[in-house]
């Protein structure tokens, strides 16, 4: 499904990740590793929203060559979102559902699950991280994607919010077929979520566990 090969990171020549290959199959996977290994760094390169060395493919589409088309396939939740304080929620989720070409109804659909429809309409620079941590979530189901990244999706939100993250990734994942990668500190609930690999993002690479 993802293929990383030659991956070099750094940030003013001190580097941050090397990768020389590395080959997730589909399926849930959990990437663990302390605050500043690389997780985050990790997944905004598959994203495509950072400059990297190497070659990064998700099902053979290149995500530096063919843009388009490989970010309607990817999708990214960041762990620490930050959004311009003068937009509302609604102004910019309904930007990236016309982007991701969402469904009819599905941009509404999620916003009334996670409770964000309730304060939208305001402007961001109000919100709470829980908030915006919320906005940030649901921007990554819009669409029609084949990989979705969470990065620490269980921070900063509520108990019932948590809940609701774990039955999208269970839905999209057995009914849609849905790959996810996902970082967190906190151990995910096994028994909601069928996690198939571990990785362990440390010493400036990243391992199978």
């Amino acid at each position: 499904m993802l293929n990383i090969q030659n991956f070099l990171k750094t940030y003013n020549n001190h580097k941050i990740l090397e990768i020389e290959n590395l080959q997730i199959p589909e399926g849930i996977h959990w990437f663990k590793g302390i605050n500043g290994s690389g997780k985050s760094t990790l997944f905004r390169s598959i994203a495509g929203i950072i400059p990297f060395k190497g070659n990064i493919l998700f099902n053979n589409t290149d995500c530096r060559k063919e843009v388009v088309a490989y970010r309607l396939l990817v999708n990214l939740s960041e762990a620490e979102p930050l959004y311009p304080d003068y937009l509302s929620g609604y102004d910019l989720l309904s930007f990236m559902a016309e982007a991701k070409k969402a469904r009819d109804g599905q941009l509404k659909k999620l916003a009334d699950s996670l409770g964000v429809s309730q304060y939208w309409k305001s402007p961001i620079g109000t919100y709470s991280s829980g908030m915006q941590k919320k906005i940030s979530l649901l921007s990554a189901f819009l669409g029609s994607p084949k990989l979705i990244m969470l990065d620490e999706p269980l921070i900063t939100i509520d108990d019932r919010s948590v809940q609701i993250v774990y039955e999208l990734v269970k839905d999209y994942y057995e009914k849609q077929g849905v790959s996810f990668l996902l970082s967190s500190h906190q151990d995910f609930r096994f028994e909601r979520l069928a996690i198939k690999n571990i990785y362990l993002v440390q010493n400036q690479t990243v391992t199978q566990q």
